[in-house]
């Protein structure tokens, strides 16, 4: 299944550094993402997109996982030539993972 049948993802963004958050729909998915979703997978999933490292945060207080990945904007909003400079839409792609 995508994960997009059981969450929800918001995106942010620091200078070449972007930011996923994962947040499931029903909070009884969450350990389901903790056991399935780990960095490395959505290193893979992400490949094309994300040059760095990527570390997951548990934030199991609200049901969500962070992901940081650097090297992933670019160069960064001031400075890349990509269409979507924030990463806004990289929210998206992590969306469309199988799990």
């Amino acid at each position: 299944m995508k994960l997009y049948n059981i969450a929800h993802s918001r995106a942010g963004d620091k200078g070449n550094t972007l930011t996923l958050s994962l947040i499931p729909y029903q909070e009884t998915d969450y350990d389901m993402l903790c056991n399935q979703v780990t960095a490395e997978r959505v290193k893979a999933h992400m490949k094309d997109i994300v040059v760095g490292e990527i570390t997951r945060y548990e934030l199991p207080n609200i049901h969500s996982l962070l992901f940081v990945c650097q090297q992933a904007l670019m160069g960064g909003v001031t400075t890349s030539l990509a269409m979507d400079t924030h990463g806004k839409a990289l929210s998206y792609a992590l969306l469309e993972m199988e799990i």
